[in-house]
């Protein structure tokens, strides 16, 4: 019996070495071009081909490579930076037989530029071409115009190229592109040089229709956000992140207030209290209280800046009347400002309540934390549902079966044992670490409930067998803050 030879494919591996890259989809554009299309490094290629000399051999690998299927990109998540306006000299004035005063430094116009840039959290991005197996002539060619690319994009993306053959199909979380190269596009190129012109985008690519079934969790992806503002009236600063539950738990203290004062207390439904009718814990999916820290970017130092609620999935309880209703009664519009403000006894905080997140505050968006991954990081400690017994290895692996349960708690797939990693630190930049070390001071803990307070706590990062939809919230903390998840490797793009 004869088995079928595994399938041959083309990758293009580009390493950008700054861990930054410089591109944008136009001129005008003020966000970064991410991860880089296929036209933007076919472009990278051809020049490459033009600095070393215009070779025969390497503008007919080129044109080999433009006939090939549109290839699939393998890239990590990324962190947008911002990209406010400058305004720099155009191109150089020609002086000609009279001169033009407009070469002088001083008198040279300005036109307003931006220059956005991404930060990916792994530097390295790979195309595939599966089942293309070039000739070796063919391959030594786009070998060697590889090793000459030197930037994709902006001249200041310094990459690192290099063609590979490998066995087997793309990887899963391999996406397609947004755009693809195409037959005639190195001869367009040239033409373009030629003439001065900046070339075209490539042609739009549209993936073929796939029907998945989407996997996701109890939790919904609309939350409603309370930002945290100072109003006229003063108000706390906003407490250390690792005393999130605490506040979450004042917070739905408060939510279920407003029912008090709307007359609704016999009409508070379980996904809001979190308790049956006999007042035992809900068995049910209910509201969690989460907080929204500035975590998982460069420079991060974790401190939060508000709080969001999230409803259970397929719930309507943002459009339900008595819930509106309740939250108005503990979040009355002030007139100065014409914004609801919910005040926090105890704690001297307030909260704005908001179903959009505010702009120019990122980390208050729940895009951030609602995009679809394989890969999962602890934003906060996962609270484990059971005391440890094992110590040394034995005890990681109790630590790695817990979760995988409390994955399967959620309704999200079962990771493998050998697809979590347990740590006391988190993967994000910002996050507090699960425990503070020796003799730190007691501040340094976590502020947890009672009922929680003996428990173990955990950062992780875990891999789903598939992607899955987050919100990610995981284990016994969870309604009040505690295992909220970021993804690491998105499927999606957001800007």
């Amino acid at each position: 019996m004869t088995t079928a030879s595994p399938s041959k494919t083309l990758v293009l591996e580009i390493d950008y070495l700054l861990g930054v890259a410089f591109a944008t989809s136009g001129p005008h554009a003020d966000q970064p071009d991410w991860p880089p299309q296929p036209p933007r490094v076919f472009s990278a290629l051809v020049a490459s081909w033009a600095a070393r000399g215009q070779r025969p051999e390497e503008a007919a690998a080129l044109k080999w490579l433009e006939e090939q299927r549109t290839p699939r990109i393998v890239a990590s998540g990324h962190v947008a930076r911002s990209a406010p306006v400058r305004f720099v000299p155009p191109n150089d004035a020609q002086s000609g037989r009279s001169g033009d005063k407009a070469v002088l430094p001083s008198l040279r116009a300005r036109q307003p530029r931006r220059f956005p840039a991404t930060r990916p959290f792994d530097s390295k991005v790979r195309l595939h071409w599966p089942d293309t197996a070039p000739d070796d002539r063919t391959m030594a060619a786009l070998e060697a115009l590889a090793a000459d690319t030197a930037y994709v994009g902006h001249s200041t993306s310094l990459t690192r190229c290099r063609f590979l053959r490998e066995e087997g199909a793309a990887p899963e979380n391999a996406r397609w592109p947004t755009s693809t190269i195409y037959r005639g596009r190195f001869d367009e190129l040239r033409r373009a040089y030629d003439a001065n012109r900046r070339p075209g985008p490539g042609n739009p690519f549209k993936p073929p229709a796939v029907q998945r079934k989407e996997t996701a969790g109890v939790f919904a992806d609309r939350w409603l956000l309370l930002e945290h503002v100072v109003s006229k009236q003063g108000g706390a600063e906003m407490p250390d992140l690792r005393a999130a539950a605490l506040v979450a738990k004042k917070i739905h203290k408060t939510l279920l207030s407003g029912y008090d004062k709307s007359g609704l207390h016999d009409a508070i439904p379980e996904m809001v209290s979190g308790h049956q009718p006999d007042r035992k814990p809900s068995r049910a999916p209910h509201i969690a209280i989460v907080p929204m820290s500035f975590t998982g970017f460069p420079h991060a130092d974790g401190h939060a800046l508000g709080f969001a609620v999230i409803p259970p999935r397929g719930s309507d309880l943002f459009d339900d009347p008595d819930f509106l209703k309740a939250l108005r009664m503990v979040a009355p519009k002030e007139e100065d400002s014409e914004r609801r403000l919910m005040h926090l006894d105890g704690f001297g905080l307030t909260f704005a309540p908001a179903f959009d997140p505010p702009d120019k505050r990122r980390s208050l968006d729940p895009a951030l934390y609602t995009a679809e991954a394989t890969t999962f990081a602890t934003v906060t400690p996962i609270v484990l549902d059971r005391h440890l017994k094992e110590r040394g290895e034995a005890r990681q692996i109790e630590i790695a079966d817990q979760i995988a349960t409390a994955c399967r708690n959620a309704g999200l797939p079962e990771p493998g044992r050998d697809d979590i990693v347990p740590d006391k630190h988190s993967a994000l930049e910002g996050a507090p670490s699960a425990y503070p070390s020796g003799n730190a001071p007691a501040w340094m803990r976590w502020k947890l409930p009672g009922a929680l307070a003996s428990r173990q706590l955990t950062h992780a990062v875990i891999r789903f067998p598939e992607p899955v939809r987050g919100p990610v919230l995981l284990g016994a903390g969870r309604f009040l803050g505690l295992g909220l998840c970021r993804p690491l490797d998105s499927t999606e793009e957001r800007s």
